[in-house]
């Protein structure tokens, strides 16, 4: 660049919601801006208006936000290189392509969608790669203009082809890949810059954007390389000089060790899924961010500030990135672990009032019962929406103990610590875990029986589940009536086994 000024930016389509993989991108440019003390921007690339989406923009926006990004310069904060959003630039572009169109660079096509599949269809019963062939081949300059009248006449409208260079090499230093280098044969022909409607394509656009936004480098994903050498030809036309470009590897599935696809529905792969099942946005950064580059040393674990600091993109990796969900949801725990009480507290109970579990406008009784609940599972909760299955004994009244359970507390043992247990809680003035425990010591002084004796079958008989949160809490929130209820139940069924 002209200037040594570092300037990325993001440039995301409104056609949907934030991908994985595009937020990835955004981090990466965005830790790449602040580490090196640079600009971030954001720029909308809404060209393809069949495909945009309503509040396609603003979702984008908003899950950038939500994941903790800022930026410099952008379509909602405005800047000196606006406007921001390629719909509201064709007044930039139009006259660059009419330049292209002057100096020979560019040309007027009118081969119809027809004409051109019947081409595609020629070639490959050829064994030839589909490519464009140059429609006025062989013709004078006054053929030209006949084909181009004839086409007119008939009420055609053209697209404008960029005319490109004959067996040249479009090379480049990739930060990430190394050396890359194109032949302009290979290409597939002469490519559309403008459509039919006069809006730019993505490879005209983008090099005017970037370029008159004045874009040091472009971080982007692996599946744009095969666009550089279109660009690298855009950026020789006008005499421009192009940025530095990195390509990152692709993302994997951890499971099938295919290219994560949109259309695979066995992953989630939209950070906005992310939000509402309670994920922290700062574990999801982390987790992104570790898609591809690594840090220096062991530790996977660092806030944003850290990441700012270390960030150096020579440790963005060649190899494909495996998306693990299982070790996101690692992450996202260590986390919910480290993360205020409050903040717990407050999505997990929206989770479950989401789950139908506590009423829309909980009173502060249930608000104050659902914040012990809450912290009681805390530290096992990979996400938030898991409260709502985690805690179900809470919930729904439970089935007959069966299958090891059942095993478990067919013992001699097992009906002396309930019978004791059921007696004596019946007498508690004051119902809570700290009275649970006393009487649980006291059962164990008074019988001898202690361990998993003692604990297992009270466990078993109030919650009907051989594992969980502490005793004594779990006890306290199921509450004194479904306690003895359960407890009689169970008294009933191992009698009766």
């Amino acid at each position: 660049m002209a200037n040594n000024a570092i300037r990325v930016r993001y440039a995301p389509s409104p056609t949907g919601h934030l991908h994985i993989g595009n937020a990835r991108t955004a981090i990466f440019n965005y830790l790449f801006a602040r580490h090196n003390k640079g600009k971030f921007i954001i720029r909308i690339e809404d060209t393809d208006t069949k495909r945009n989406v309503a509040d396609g923009e603003k979702s984008q926006l908003e899950n950038l936000k939500w994941l903790g990004l800022d930026w410099d310069e952008g379509p909602d904060v405005g800047g000196d290189y606006g406007p921001y959003r390629q719909s509201e630039r064709k007044d930039i572009y139009t006259p660059l392509i009419q330049q292209l169109l002057d100096e020979g660079k560019a040309y007027e096509s009118y081969r119809t969608e027809e004409q051109l599949q019947a081409d595609r269809e020629a070639q490959k019963a050829r064994g030839e790669m589909p490519h464009y062939e140059y429609e006025y081949e062989g013709m004078s300059n006054e053929e030209k203009q006949q084909a181009i009248a004839d086409a007119k006449a008939k009420g055609l409208k053209p697209v404008i082809r960029f005319r490109v260079p004959k067996n040249r090499d479009y090379a480049w230093d990739d930060i990430v890949k190394g050396k890359v280098s194109f032949n302009s044969d290979t290409i597939g022909g002469d490519f559309v810059i403008a459509k039919r409607d006069g809006m730019p394509t993505y490879n005209f656009a983008v090099v005017v954007d970037d370029h008159k936004m004045k874009i040091s480098h472009v971080f982007r994903g692996d599946d744009h390389v095969a666009n550089t050498p279109k660009q690298l030809m855009i950026y020789e036309a006008f005499g421009w000089q192009a940025p530095r470009f990195g390509h990152m590897s692709l993302i994997i599935s951890a499971d099938t060790g295919k290219k994560l696809s949109k259309r695979d529905e066995s992953v989630l792969q939209f950070i906005e899924q992310y939000r509402n099942l309670g994920y922290l946005p700062d574990a999801m950064f982390n987790f992104i961010l570790l898609l591809g580059w690594s840090p220096v040393g062991e530790d996977e674990i660092f806030n944003k500030k850290q990441f700012i600091k270390m960030y150096d993109e020579k440790r963005l990796s060649k190899s494909p990135a495996k998306f693990d969900s299982k070790k996101l949801e690692w992450i996202n725990n260590q986390y919910v672990k480290a993360a205020d009480d409050s903040t717990i507290m407050d999505l997990a109970l929206r989770q479950l009032i989401k789950g139908g579990n506590i009423p829309e406008n909980p009173d502060n009784k249930t608000i104050e019962w659902a914040r012990q609940l809450i912290n009681l599972y805390k530290r096992e909760m990979s996400y938030m929406a898991q409260i709502n299955d985690m805690a179900s004994v809470f919930f729904q009244e439970p089935e007959e103990v069966s299958g090891d359970a059942l095993d478990e507390i067919s013992n001699d043992t097992a009906p002396v610590v309930l019978k004791e247990f059921l007696n004596r809680i019946q007498e508690l003035p004051m119902f809570d875990s700290v009275e649970v425990l006393k009487t649980i010591k006291a059962i164990q002084k008074d019988t001898g029986i202690k361990g998993r004796k003692l604990w297992m079958p009270i466990r078993i008989a109030v919650t009907h589940e051989m594992h969980g949160p502490e005793l004594p809490e779990s006890v306290e929130l199921v509450g004194k009536q479904k306690a003895i209820q359960h407890i009689n139940q169970t008294l009933k069924q191992i009698d009766k086994d």
